[in-house]
C-alpha cells in the first residue's frame, strides 16, 4: 500500500504561483511513477504532469510551460510548481502513484485526497 497526502493548495490571484506537495509513505515509493491530476467542477479528471522513478517528466499538451513536476526520493516528496495561474486552473489537484507512467487516470493505483486550488481574478 502507498499513502499519499497532498498539501499546498489555497486561494491565489490570477498570475500568481503555488507549489503543491505530495508526501508519500508505505512501499518503496522511490520506485513508483508519480503524477498530478486535476479535476475542475463539473469536469473530468485530467493529467497535469507525471514523473518516472528515474526523474523523466511528462506533461499533458496544454500544461507544459506553466507547470513543473519534480520529486525528492530521499524525502518521499513530489512537487508541482504552478506559475502564471489562470482562473481555469481552479480545481482539486490530486497526487497519484503507480508502477508505470500513464496518461490515463484509470491506470494509476494509488490516490491522495486532493488539495483545492482556487484562482481568483
Amino acid at each position: 500500500q502507498v499513502q499519499l497526502v497532498e498539501s499546498g493548495g489555497g486561494l491565489v490571484q490570477t498570475g500568481g504561483s503555488l507549489r503543491l506537495s505530495c508526501a508519500a509513505s508505505g512501499r518503496t515509493v522511490s520506485s513508483y511513477a508519480m503524477a498530478w491530476f486535476r479535476q475542475g467542477l463539473g469536469k473530468e479528471r485530467e493529467l497535469v504532469a507525471a514523473i518516472g522513478w528515474s526523474g523523466s517528466t511528462f506533461y499533458a499538451d496544454s500544461m507544459e510551460g506553466r507547470f513543473a513536476i519534480s520529486r525528492d526520493n530521499a524525502k518521499n516528496l513530489v512537487y508541482l510548481q504552478v506559475n502564471s495561474l489562470l482562473s481555469e486552473d481552479t480545481a482539486v489537484y490530486f497526487c497519484a502513484a503507480s508502477p508505470r507512467v500513464s496518461y490515463h487516470d484509470v491506470d494509476w493505483e494509488y490516490w491522495g485526497q486532493g488539495t483545492q486550488v482556487t484562482v481568483s481574478s
